[in-house]
């Protein structure tokens, strides 16, 4: 009988029905109704070919036939037990790979991340530096963040305000622009281009210019002085999200991650 042919249903009911030797107390083991526990028994033995059980005056027997194949069944449950024992236990490791933007993990990630490590003190975290979308099963990645306009393909959660700002030195400076790859200066003359929104910030903080990056980006730098804030914050179709595919996003571990940075 091929594997995708396993009445796997049918074996757990007789396993279950064997042991207590009742059809009445296994359907209570099973949370079932001991009808439901006797067409399982009658269509097994269909499919087999064979009387699992006799009635007695005593009550129920087992037969020659489901005496033979019973050691082999329970085993063969027991490795499944294994099995996904085994399974679970990647779902419970104690590391957690990251993929996201070095700006975002600079700014937002890292301060989190220290935090949520107090409390979880046997937790270790890889960072994986990533601008663009990765394949999460070549990468062996729990968790990325992104900044885009929505999750897509995967599960996810927005963080924050989908908006952007513009940033000056704290004491004020040239209005010039400051241009990285994620708000280019467009027809504005640069006066200064670095490689992406963390270092536009730095930029600004040093007094050369304004840049415009993610609210979320510049959150941190803003509420300690570094930076101040020009004009009204703009909506963008652009936030941070943490996505995952659905097999990482239900591991508990990436549940856990994912509620302590949305606190």
């Amino acid at each position: 009988m091929k594997r995708t042919h396993l009445p796997l249903n049918g074996l757990r009911v007789l396993d279950a029905a064997a042991r207590h030797l009742s059809f009445t107390r296994a359907a209570d083991e099973l949370a079932v109704t001991p009808a439901a526990v006797g067409q399982q028994i009658r269509a097994l033995e269909d499919l087999l070919g064979v009387v699992l059980f006799r009635r007695t005056p005593k009550g129920l027997e087992l037969t020659p036939e489901t005496e033979a194949g019973l050691d082999a069944l329970r085993a063969g449950f027991l490795e499944f037990e294994d099995a996904v024992r085994a399974m679970q236990a990647g779902q419970a490791s104690s590391a957690l790979t990251i993929a996201a933007p070095r700006d975002i993990t600079a700014k937002w990630l890292q301060p989190r991340l220290a935090a949520y490590a107090v409390h979880q003190p046997d937790l270790t975290f890889q960072l994986i530096a990533a601008d663009e979308a990765l394949d999460f099963t070549e990468a062996n990645l729990d968790l990325a963040l992104r900044l885009t306009d929505a999750a897509g393909e995967h599960e996810g959660v927005k963080l924050g305000e989908a908006a952007f700002v513009t940033v000056e030195a704290a004491q004020g400076g040239p209005e010039q622009t400051i241009d990285w790859p994620g708000c280019p200066a467009g027809d504005n003359p640069a006066v200064i281009r670095v490689a992406d929104g963390g270092l536009a910030i730095e930029a600004a903080a040093n007094g050369f210019g304004r840049a415009r990056v993610p609210l979320l980006l510049v959150q941190a730098d803003l509420a300690a002085g570094r930076v101040r804030q020009v004009g009204e914050a703009t909506p963008s179709l652009l936030s941070y999200w943490l996505i995952a595919p659905l097999p990482q996003w239900r591991q508990k571990k990436v549940k856990a991650l994912v509620e302590a940075l949305l606190d």
